[in-house]
């Protein structure tokens, strides 16, 4: 797993920053490579200015890769990257930018870096994903449409991958109730695909933000939607999947929540509509929870958003619901802040797993996070 701690705060200058633009550019290089070769050699700088022998010796590089870092020619296509980024208003943030999604910080293979035209905010730690079929039927874009309205009008910002059906649907829902709404990409952020849902994208940037971890002008090819999907769920605390068939992109991004242990959940769709078997086997398997309301999802993530449909539980009783994960932490802390790394020391639980609990945790009134990533119980 990754950590805060293996990203630390490191300054990235702009010649690092056009470094790693030029590694990710090199054919086989995706983020764990960049983080390799960085580990290995200290910067990507270093590495892009490395010997083709010196760079044959990094484990996971070999010489095939070894050689396509050391034979690229960086400089004109770099450029290239920056002037197609001025033109449409992109912004790239690293991992090590205070500015990056905390939650995809987490997870397993975080991008190192992604191209944002819009704006993150902090606000947009508490997400919601929606997504589903392109082929969805009315009722599942409605559905889509109704929850994001509601989970935006109650504080949660709506992501999804701007496709047909039910991606469309959720991003529309969310702004029509005046909410914020993340697209994720799986092209450049100036290649709008699909190409008739430019104006809905430009509607996105003005309420949220397009991303993408791919090149500025990286057209949307099969292999990258796959790619893209653990963006989709590791922005958010959890994913609700709307209508999917038994094979396609939606069930994909449901295995990635859950190995990212994010929460899923289902509604579970018509017997007769083939758009709704992949819900009802993610729920019949177990692996997604079935909701019926929008109150479902909240209750499940333990959120207070001062609009719960029931009572406040008593603190000893939602204790007592704690996850193995979530009451170790807890039992760690006391009323003196303690530091993440202090805190993952007692409990010998890597950080990033911790802080992806400690945020639930923090979600239930159990527990404070305070400046310099400390925590205390409430």
């Amino acid at each position: 797993m990754t950590s805060d701690s293996g990203h630390d705060r490191r300054i990235v200058d702009d010649d690092e920053i056009r470094a790693l633009v030029a590694l990710s550019l090199v054919p086989g290089i995706g983020p764990g490579r960049i983080r390799t070769l960085m580990s290995y050699f200290g910067s990507a700088r270093a590495a892009l200015r490395a010997s083709r022998s010196a760079l044959e010796c990094v484990p996971g590089i070999g010489a095939q890769i070894g050689a396509a870092i050391a034979e690229f020619r960086s400089d004109d296509v770099v450029d290239q990257q920056f002037e197609r980024a001025d033109k449409v208003g992109a912004e790239l943030i690293t991992v090590w930018d205070d500015r990056y999604p905390e939650l995809l910080r987490q997870i397993y293979d975080p991008p190192t870096f992604i191209w944002v035209r819009g704006d993150l905010r902090e606000v947009d730690q508490r997400a919601i994903a929606i997504i589903g079929t392109r082929r969805a039927t009315d009722y599942g874009r409605r559905i889509a449409h109704d929850f994001a309205s509601e989970l935006a009008g109650r504080g949660f910002t709506i992501v999804s991958g701007m496709a047909y059906g039910i991606d469309a649907a959720a991003h529309r829902g969310a702004m029509a109730a005046g909410g914020r709404t993340i697209a994720v990409l799986g092209s450049g952020v100036d290649r709008i695909y699909p190409a008739e849902h430019l104006n809905l994208a430009n509607q996105i940037i003005e309420h949220g933000a397009l991303i993408s971890e791919f090149p500025l002008g990286a057209a949307p090819d099969a292999p990258n939607f796959p790619r893209r999907n653990r963006i989709v769920s590791g922005l958010t605390l959890g994913v609700l999947v709307v209508e999917a068939h038994e094979k396609g992109g939606a069930l994909i991004t449901a295995r990635l929540a859950i190995e990212q242990n994010r929460e899923v959940f289902a509604i579970p769709g018509s017997l007769y509509s083939a758009a709704g078997a992949g819900c009802n086997r993610l729920i019949q398997r177990g692996h997604a929870k079935l909701v019926l309301n929008v109150d479902d999802i909240i209750s499940e993530l333990g959120v207070m958003t001062g609009e719960s449909s029931s009572a406040p539980e008593d603190k000893s009783e939602i204790v007592s619901q704690l996850s193995d994960i979530e009451s170790l932490l807890y039992n760690a802390l006391d009323s003196t802040p303690v530091h993440i790394d202090t805190l993952c020391a007692r409990i010998n639980v890597e950080p990033s797993t911790a802080l992806v609990y400690l945020l639930s945790l923090e979600f239930k009134g159990l527990v404070r996070q305070m400046a310099g990533k400390q925590f205390l119980r409430e």
